[in-house]
């Protein structure tokens, strides 16, 4: 009678492990889908030009002929011009406050709010032509995203990040984090992402190789990306098969060695 009882609990523990261990095909990414390994992946390009939005932090530099004529339109001195550190680009870039605009040396106060990188160069390089300089200057005008920042929350590293490219793809991202822990749901992450009207949530799967293929496959600045635990993470009996067979085998061993205790009193 005993040793059929152990039998039904070690059968029992056998359909948990296998019911609730996560499968490889949830934590792979990018599985290509009967496909040949050696298919060329056509990435989804950005369709639109990232447009600047309140927050964003932008680099921007003057060059002329005679550097001296535009010393006074650049934060950073000549000891230094091309400082990359985090803590130089956030005190000598330029902040877009909350109305749009950005406090320029000199030409004060220009909004940028919708504006694209290349419409603010022009931009800028119109006010200083109108204002202060010739065509004969040949003044030369560069504005940047300094890095692409964005917030990693869930099961994955967590905290503010930032990468210093033009465009950011999410794999990049997740690797930049530390990438998806075993319990990350990879197949539903989330973006959460700032708009003109607000914020919206955009899904993507991470373990499909359409995800690049995705109009959100590269990130924009001040994205959220979040990863929510799997289920299996809740009940706590492991990631594979053998760790939750075990798991089981422990917790239906204590209950049987219980029920057999009380039933002796």
């Amino acid at each position: 009678m005993l040793k059929r009882y152990y039998l039904i609990l070690i059968l029992l523990a056998g359909v948990l492990s296998f019911s609730s261990c996560i499968s490889t095909k949830k934590t792979t990414y990018l599985q290509d889908n009967d496909e040949k390994l050696d298919s060329v992946i056509r990435i989804q390009q950005l369709k639109k030009p990232y447009r600047i939005q309140t927050g964003d932090l932008l680099s921007i530099r003057v060059k002329a002929l005679d550097q001296e004529l535009v010393g006074m339109f650049n934060p950073v001195g000549e000891a230094n011009p091309n400082a990359t550190t985090e803590e130089a680009v956030f005190f000598d870039g330029f902040t877009v406050d909350d109305h749009g605009n950005i406090r320029v040396p000199t030409l004060g106060e220009v909004n940028v709010l919708g504006y694209t990188e290349r419409e603010i160069r022009e931009k800028i390089e119109g006010l200083l032509l109108e204002n202060y300089f010739r065509e004969e200057a040949n003044i030369f005008v560069t504005v940047k995203l300094a890095g692409i920042r964005y917030t990693t929350l869930g099961e994955i590293g967590t905290g503010s990040q930032v990468i210093y490219k033009e465009k950011v793809t999410i794999m990049e991202a997740v690797a930049n984090a530390g990438g998806i822990t075993e319990y990350g749901d990879m197949e539903n992450v989330k973006i959460i992402r700032q708009y003109p009207e607000g914020e919206k949530v955009h899904l993507i799967d991470l373990t499909d190789i359409d995800a690049t293929k995705s109009e959100y496959y590269y990130i924009q600045p001040n994205d959220l990306i979040l990863v929510n635990a799997l289920p299996q993470k809740a009940l706590g009996l492991g990631t594979t098969g053998l760790e939750i067979f075990r798991t089981g085998v422990t917790i239906l061993s204590f209950i049987t060695t219980t029920i057999l205790l009380f039933s002796r009193i």
